[in-house]
């Protein structure tokens, strides 16, 4: 048993995720500029078998997304600097071979209507409001690792 055997986020530990999708060898980039945050989302993300690369600005994140090409991607939006929003509309200026069309999305604490909306329309597929749940953060990478399973496939059907 790990350190983060017992890690809890909205109230449930990983050792009572019953149903929680596994997520075995999807690799995820989390870029989140608060430490304890991205620590936390790459355990829970881990603990789902998520092979999980976490970095503390969108500069960096960029950087590895075009490096390690990822299955998916999470962000937080605030951050010093470069922000998340700037950090997608990089990503998705990007052409798809080298990392531009990976599925994405924002965590983070702006929760209202008008927060989401932005986070979509900026080019996140998914916003996740914080906090939330273990289930819930495993559950949106599954459909994001589909999405990003899909698209190769179409990219290979149309090559």
């Amino acid at each position: 048993m790990n350190d983060w055997s017992r890690l809890q986020i909205g109230g449930e530990t990983a050792e009572s995720w019953n149903g929680t999708p596994r997520l075995d060898g999807v690799r995820v980039l989390v870029v989140e500029s608060v430490p304890h945050i991205g620590e936390l989302v790459a355990a829970a993300l881990g603990q789902c078998g998520a092979r999980v690369t976490a970095v503390n600005s969108a500069v960096e994140g960029l950087a590895v997304l075009k490096r390690e090409r990822p299955d998916a991607l999470v962000s937080g939006l605030s951050m010093p600097d470069k922000d998340g929003y700037w950090l997608i509309r990089e990503v998705r200026n990007l052409a798809p071979d080298q990392g531009g069309t990976v599925p994405a999305a924002a965590f983070t604490g702006c929760t209202s209507f008008k927060d989401r909306l932005s986070a979509l329309r900026a080019g996140f597929q998914f916003h996740i409001p914080r906090p939330t749940n273990l289930r819930k953060l495993a559950e949106v990478f599954a459909r994001l690792s589909r999405l990003h399973s899909e698209a190769g496939a179409r990219t290979q059907h149309n090559a």
